[in-house]
């Protein structure tokens, strides 16, 4: 999966990056952009995609786009969950962070993912109950136990309802420090997983921004689940799902935001 990336990113998203015209930037929905290197890279990682599994129906960002019926159903049979760049403002603009992400869904459940930053060239990869690793090594973010004060977490504004303002400005006040996403799951995820961050909280939830990097942070030892405790499973709809690297820290945040 993560060779289908990198081919990707080689063709058609680095040649591109802080080379576009303006024209070539679109808006498939307010603050929604698309570039030209968005669907090019969805073409040819549909076209290696399907070779591996030939059964497995394709399920990318911009093809969604363009026909939504295409989320109805991730809970049957096999299915193929591709965001050829995400943080595609943030490519537009010529800034990191951006990646490519790809994951396998099987009845429902994410069973396979990658992501891959194109700047670094560093892929993390992860299978569902074989672990998740990094340039051929194994991650791990649970980590010795961290009192909620020394923490660092991610919070999206996007979508967030407006019921939870004055707790998220509890919580701020509770962990060293609340920072805003930099709207790029594929780098946010990697981050838990890898430990350089303790939690991650987002609003809006589709499939393609959160199950690569969800079956990474299991993986790794981390929980993604919604607020009431349930589970994040893509097919499932349903938003708000907080990640951290560790269940007790999970624990700690939900039980703030649950105040």
């Amino acid at each position: 999966m993560a060779d289908c990336l990198r081919e990707a990113a080689d063709i058609a998203v680095m040649p591109r990056f802080r080379r576009l015209a303006a024209g070539d930037i679109e808006d498939k929905a307010p603050g929604e952009p698309v570039t030209p290197a968005d669907r090019e890279a969805e073409r040819l990682i549909a076209a290696r995609l399907s070779r591996l599994r030939p059964a497995a129906r394709f399920v990318g960002e911009e093809a969604c786009a363009r026909d939504p019926a295409l989320l109805r159903d991730l809970a049957r049979g096999e299915a193929w969950i591709v965001d050829p760049i995400d943080g595609t403002a943030n490519y537009a603009a010529g800034r990191p962070p951006f990646a490519l992400m790809a994951a396998l869904l099987r009845e429902g459940e994410t069973v396979a993912a990658s992501i891959l930053d194109p700047l670094s060239g560093e892929a993390i990869n992860a299978e569902r109950g074989r672990g998740a690793w990094v340039s051929g090594e194994r991650i791990g973010a649970g980590g010795k136990r961290r009192a909620l004060a020394s923490c660092t977490g991610i919070v999206s504004g996007l979508e967030r309802p407006a019921v939870m303002e004055a707790r998220i400005a509890r919580l701020g006040q509770r962990v060293r420090a609340l920072v805003p996403t930099r709207r790029c799951a594929g780098a946010e995820y990697p981050a838990v997983a890898c430990g350089r961050v303790d939690f991650a909280l987002y609003w809006r939830t589709l499939a393609w921004d959160h199950a690569p990097g969800a079956l990474i942070v299991r993986e790794a030892g981390g929980v993604v689940a919604r607020l009431d405790g349930t589970p994040f499973r893509p097919a499932d709809p349903g938003g708000g799902v907080l990640v951290a690297r560790s269940r007790a820290i999970w624990d700690q945040v939900a039980a703030m935001l649950g105040e």
